[in-house]
């Protein structure tokens, strides 16, 4: 199967690592950043959401209308906008983009971020909302006569959009998240899964209860799999293990200032940052490449487990989930930037060369099987 590589989208150059030198929104790094991406092998990029943030969907319009080929992930809260407007706006951005958006739909896993845009429903509810929300989102897209819809969290009559997506029948849809809810909702809505960097056997349990999740929804077909990880990468092994212990120290000294604004203290109240957490304390290396500290040193913090060593070990590490059935992988680094430009030279290629090689030989074999069947 096809193997993708999905980058990060940042409007700013700040990270865990480095606070940023300029705005929020800096235009000229935004376009930059992108761009790299495109140039140097990845697939698409994600632009992510936090209440604070630049807006997104702008952001991804700019890259989209500047940018041939790179796809876009766009992140979006349903808590921030009516399904009805949302679904245009994604509709839009479908055709400015010419078919290349993916919608990564987030339900919230910390209560005192969602209130800061005034979202009180408790995690069930938001779950709940967010299946609606898709629900209509995709009607809207696939729709062309008017209909009604009375629901648990939404009401209204008589719409119809006049835009519709580029991308037929409609653009795919991804979600992510580690509980029981969100195997659910996921199994039952998702094109695309999404899981953050566990341990070899974790991942696979997690892709398992993907399957089982899709299978209960009454679907015949599956998720696609995406992990997503934090590489650190150098020439060697030990240039790269003491670029990982640098990482850790400079993530560590901007925590204990207080200038990473959304890695908050305290447990975190998400399924897949109290399971970071837990695979942190119970050790630090697992598999052939990843590496735990940084998970730990954030909270738990989003997508942070690390994948260290020379490229060859990395590719080699990310080759071992694509085994699993992972055929999306997510990496960006700290150094944003560079570490895109480093991960596709260096990473990408091996990668996408072995997928290949065992796509040919799984087909040679395919190929044999018919012959003595037919023989």
């Amino acid at each position: 199967m096809p193997v993708e590589f999905l980058g990060i989208a940042a409007t700013n150059d700040g990270s865990e690592t480095t606070p940023r030198s300029g705005a929020a929104f800096d235009k000229e790094y935004t376009l930059r950043l992108a761009r790299a991406h495109e140039d140097h092998g990845w697939d698409r990029v994600l632009f992510a959401y936090g209440s604070g943030s630049p807006d997104p969907a702008p952001a991804a319009a700019y890259i989209a209308s500047r940018l041939e080929r790179l796809q876009i992930l766009l992140a979006h809260r349903p808590n921030v906008s009516y399904p009805t407007f949302a679904a245009k706006t994604f509709a839009t951005l479908d055709q400015i983009s010419e078919g290349r958006l993916t919608v990564h739909f987030i339900t919230g896993g910390n209560d005192h971020e969602q209130g800061r845009e005034g979202d009180t429903l408790t995690k069930d509810e938001r779950y709940a909302r967010t299946r609606e929300y898709i629900r209509i989102v995709k009607k809207i897209w696939t729709t062309r006569e008017p209909f009604d819809h009375e629901g648990e969290h939404y009401r209204f009559h008589d719409f119809v959009s006049d835009v519709f997506p580029v991308q037929q029948p409609r653009p795919g849809v991804s979600f992510g998240g580690s509980s029981a809810a969100a195997y659910a909702a996921g199994g039952a809505e998702a094109d695309i899964y999404c899981l953050w960097g566990e341990p070899l056997a974790k991942t696979a349990e997690q892709i398992e209860n993907v399957k089982a999740a899709a299978k209960a929804a009454g679907r015949t077909d599956v998720p696609r799999i995406q992990v997503a990880f934090r590489p650190i990468i150098a020439p060697t092994e030990e240039l790269a293990w003491e670029k990982a212990h640098r990482t850790v120290g400079a993530i560590r000294e901007r925590r204990e200032t207080g200038l990473v604004r959304h890695h908050r203290s305290g447990a975190p109240e998400n399924a897949g940052s109290q399971r970071l957490i837990a695979i942190a304390e119970a050790g630090e290396r697992y598999d052939r490449a990843l590496w735990t500290p940084t998970a730990a040193a954030t909270g738990g913090a989003g997508n942070s487990n690390a994948l260290v060593g020379t490229p060859e070990t990395v590719a080699r590490a990310l080759l071992d989930y694509y085994d699993l059935g992972v055929d999306i992988l997510s990496a960006r680094g700290y150094d944003l930037l560079g570490d895109a430009i480093d991960f596709g030279r260096y990473v990408i290629p091996i990668v996408r060369e072995e997928v290949a090689k065992r796509d040919a030989e799984r087909a040679a074999r395919g190929t044999q099987t018919l012959a003595a069947v037919n023989g």
